[in-house]
C-alpha cells in the first residue's frame, strides 16, 4: 500500500507538525532574501555612495525581477513537473523536463544579456534612476547583466534541486552564495575602494557559486540523470512545465509593475518637493528590502503549512484544517504586529542599517517606514491566505487574492492619490491597498470554511477481493461508450473481481483521504490550465497517489478488470496486462447518454465532451501520453458493434495474451 507516513499529518499534534515544517522554510526563504539586503547595507554606510548607491540599486531591482520571472517560472514548473513525474515513476520525461528548462533557461538569459547592454541606459531611466543615479545604476547593472545567466541559472537549479528531494543541499547552496557576498562586499567596497562595482562583483561571484554548486549536484541526482537528449527541445514535455511555471511568472511581472509604477511616481512628484526625486526612490528601496524580510518570514510559516492543509482537507478533517489556518494566521499576525509597532515607533532601528547620509533624508525615511509599512501585518496575512488557498485546492483563489492587493488595489492608488497628497500618497496605497484586500481576502476565506461545514466525508465500504493469479485487464473508455457494462460482463465471463467506483472507496481506506474528495479530483471541471493547477497541489496529488497505490495492490491479489484511473499506465509493467480502449461514434454515444441520464440531445452531448476532456486530462497528468492513442493500448475497439462482440474480442485476447506467445491487435 502507499507510504504511511502522510497519515501522520492528520494525527499528529498541529503545533508539532508546524514547527517541523515551518521552520526550515523560514530559514531557507530568509537566506535567499540576504541577497537582495546585503548590499544596500553595505552600499549605504559607504561615504563615497550613501543614498545614492541605494537609490541606484533600488532602480536596477525591477530589471533584475524581469529576469527572476522567468527563471522561477521555468524553475518551479519543471519542479512541479519534476514531482508530477516521480508520482508516475516517469524517468524518461523527469530528465527531458529538466534539460529543457535549463536550455530555455540559457537561451532567454542570453537574449537578457544582448538585447540589455544596447539599451542599458534606456531601461534604467525607465525604472527610476535620474541625472544623479545613473552613473552609479549603470555601473551596478553592467556587471550583473553581465552575469545574469549565471544568477537565472543558479536559482533555477535550486527549485529543481528541492523536487529532487534534497531540500537540505538546496538550502546550502543558497547559503553558499548568500554568505560569500556578506564577506565581499566590505572587502571591495571598502577595502579595495571599489564603490558600487564592488557590491556587484560580490553579488554575482557568491550568483557564480551558487550556479556552480547546483551543477555539481547534477552529477548526484536522485530522481532524474541527464543526457545529452536531454537537452532537445521536446514541446510537449516543455509546455507542461510552462503552464504549470505561469502563475509564478505572473506573480513575479506584478512585482515589476509595482516597481515600476512605485519609482515612476516616486521620481515625478519626489522632484516637486523638499526631498527630490534620489531620497525617496532610496528610502523606498531600503523600506521595501525590510518588507520583504518581514514578508519572508510569513510565507514561510504558511508554506510550511501546506503539506498539513494539503493532507487534512483532503481527509475531510475541518478541524485540522481550521486549526492549522488559525495557528499560522495569529503566528503571522504576532510577527506584524512586532514589526509594525517598531518601524511606528522606532524606525531608525532599520533606517541605520543602511546608513544616513542627511537630516533630509532620515526624515523621509521615517515618512515611509511609518507610512509604507503601516499595514504589513494585513499584507502577511493576504499572502498566507492566498497560498492557504492554494494548498487547499484552490489555486484560482489564490491568484485573486494575490494579485488583488498588487495588482488590483495597489497600482492604480498609487497613481491616483499622489494627485491630492503629493509625494506621500504614494506611500498610502500600500496601507489602503491592505486593507481593502485584505477584507476581500477574509470574506473568501470565512465563506470557504463555512462551505466545509456542509461537506459529510462519506464512509468507505468497499474491499479487496480475493482473486486468484492471472491477467489484469484494464479498460479505458469513452463516456457513452458502454465500458463500464463491458467490464462487467468481461469480468463476469472469466469470474474475476471487477473494480470500478470501488476504486474511490478503496483509496479513501488506503490514504485517509475522503471519498468525496477522491471523486472530485476524478471528475474536477474547468480549462485546461485550471485542470493542471488544481491537480498538482497538495491534496489532490495525496489523492492521486492513494488511487496508484491501491491499483497496484489489487494487481497483487490477482486476476481482475479494471475501468479508469489510468490503470493502464499505473500498472503497464504488471504482467500479463491487457490493455483496453472502448470508443464508438459519437451518435452512438450520446443517444447511450440520453438512454442512461435522460438528457437531452443538448445535454448529452455537453456531458460527453466535458466528461471525455476530464478523462483526457487526468490521463495526461498521471502518464504524461495522450489519452485515446492507439500506441498506449493492446486493443482499441468501437463499441457500437455490439457488447457481446466487444466483449468477446477482449475475452479472446485475454486468452491469447496469457500464453507466452502474446500478440498487439490495434
Amino acid at each position: 500500500m502507499a507510504d504511511q507516513g502522510n497519515k501522520v499529518l492528520g494525527t499528529e499534534k498541529i503545533p508539532k507538525l508546524l514547527l517541523k515544517f515551518a521552520v526550515p522554510c523560514i530559514m531557507s526563504l530568509l537566506i535567499s532574501a540576504l541577497y537582495n539586503i546585503v548590499d544596500q547595507i553595505f552600499i549605504g554606510n559607504s561615504p563615497e555612495l550613501g543614498y545614492f548607491g541605494n537609490a541606484a540599486t533600488s532602480v536596477v531591482f525591477p530589471l533584475t525581477v524581469i529576469a527572476m520571472a522567468f527563471t522561477f517560472a521555468l524553475g518551479d514548473g519543471a519542479a512541479a513537473f519534476l514531482s508530477i513525474c516521480q508520482g508516475r515513476n516517469d524517468t524518461q520525461n523527469a530528465h527531458k523536463a529538466v534539460g529543457n528548462s535549463i536550455l530555455i533557461c540559457l537561451i532567454i538569459s542570453l537574449i537578457f544579456v544582448l538585447l540589455g547592454f544596447p539599451f542599458i541606459d534606456h531601461l534604467l531611466y525607465f525604472f527610476g534612476a535620474t541625472s544623479s543615479t545613473i552613473g552609479l545604476a549603470h555601473d551596478y547593472f553592467t556587471i550583473i547583466l553581465l552575469f545574469i545567466p549565471a544568477f537565472m541559472l543558479g536559482s533555477m537549479l535550486n527549485s529543481i534541486i528541492r523536487a529532487d528531494g534534497s531540500p537540505a543541499f538546496a538550502m546550502v547552496q543558497t547559503s553558499v552564495g548568500a554568505v560569500t557576498n556578506i564577506i565581499l562586499d566590505p572587502i571591495f567596497i571598502f577595502a579595495f575602494h571599489w564603490g558600487i562595482k564592488g557590491a556587484a562583483w560580490a553579488t554575482i561571484i557568491g550568483q557564480v557559486l551558487t550556479l556552480l554548486i547546483g551543477v555539481i549536484y547534477l552529477f548526484r541526482t536522485r530522481t532524474f540523470r541527464l543526457k545529452f537528449a536531454s537537452f532537445n527541445l521536446n514541446f510537449p514535455v516543455f509546455s507542461n512545465v510552462v503552464k504549470l511555471g505561469i502563475s509564478t511568472f505572473i506573480t513575479q511581472l506584478a512585482v515589476v509593475v509595482i516597481a515600476l509604477v512605485s519609482n515612476t511616481m516616486l521620481v515625478k512628484y519626489g522632484s516637486d518637493s523638499i526631498y527630490g526625486a534620489d531620497i525617496p526612490i532610496a528610502t523606498m528601496g531600503i523600506c521595501s528590502k525590510v518588507f520583504s524580510i518581514v514578508l519572508n518570514i510569513a510565507i514561510g510559516i504558511v508554506v510550511g503549512a501546506q503539506p498539513i492543509l494539503g493532507y487534512n482537507i483532503g481527509a475531510g478533517k475541518t478541524d485540522r484544517v481550521k486549526e492549522t489556518f488559525r495557528l499560522t494566521a495569529i503566528a503571522t499576525v504576532v510577527v506584524g504586529v512586532i514589526i509594525t509597532i517598531i518601524t511606528e515607533a522606532f524606525p531608525d532601528i532599520f533606517i541605520n542599517l543602511f546608513g544616513v547620509d542627511s537630516e533630509l533624508y532620515l526624515e523621509f525615511a521615517r515618512i515611509t517606514f511609518r507610512i509604507f509599512l503601516l499595514g504589513i501585518t494585513l499584507t502577511c496575512l493576504v499572502k498566507v491566505i492566498s497560498i492557504f488557498f492554494q494548498a487547499v485546492g484552490e489555486p484560482f483563489k489564490a491568484a485573486v487574492v494575490s494579485l488583488l492587493r498588487d495588482l488590483v488595489c495597489f497600482v492604480p492608488l498609487a497613481m491616483l492619490l499622489p494627485n491630492f497628497m503629493g509625494i506621500t500618497g504614494v506611500l498610502w496605497a500600500a496601507p489602503i491597498a491592505d486593507t481593502i484586500s485584505v477584507v476581500v481576502a477574509v470574506v473568501l476565506v470565512r465563506k470557504f470554511f463555512r462551505q466545509l461545514e456542509h461537506v459529510n466525508p462519506s464512509a468507505s465500504t468497499a474491499t479487496i477481493q480475493p482473486s486468484q493469479p492471472g491477467i489484469i485487464i484494464t479498460i479505458a473508455r469513452e463516456h457513452g461508450s458502454q465500458g463500464k457494462k463491458i467490464g462487467e460482463l468481461v469480468a463476469k465471463s472469466l469470474n474475476i473481481p471487477y473494480y470500478c467506483k470501488e476504486l474511490t472507496a478503496l483509496a479513501a481506506e488506503e490514504s485517509g483521504i475522503t471519498k468525496d474528495y477522491i471523486k472530485k479530483v476524478n471528475s474536477n471541471d474547468g480549462q485546461e490550465l485550471a485542470k493542471e493547477l488544481y491537480l498538482t497541489t497538495s491534496p489532490a496529488k495525496y489523492a492521486i497517489e492513494a488511487q496508484d497505490a491501491v491499483l497496484k495492490t489489487i494487481a497483487k491479489r490477482g486476476s481482475c478488470v479494471i475501468v479508469g484511473r489510468a490503470a493502464d499506465y499505473v500498472l503497464r509493467h504488471h504482467q500479463p496486462l491487457l490493455r483496453v480502449f472502448i470508443h464508438a461514434p459519437q451518435k452512438f454515444r450520446i443517444q447511450n447518454i440520453m438512454s442512461m441520464y435522460g438528457d437531452s440531445q443538448k445535454a448529452a452531448k455537453k456531458n460527453l465532451e466535458r466528461a471525455d476532456k476530464n478523462r483526457a486530462d487526468y490521463y495526461s497528468l498521471i502518464s504524461g501520453q495522450k489519452w485515446g492513442d492507439i500506441h498506449n493500448y493492446d486493443l482499441c475497439i468501437d463499441a457500437s458493434l455490439g457488447k457481446e462482440q466487444v466483449v468477446q474480442a477482449i475475452l479472446d485476447l485475454a486468452e491469447q495474451k496469457s500464453t507466452p506467445s502474446t500478440h498487439s491487435v490495434k
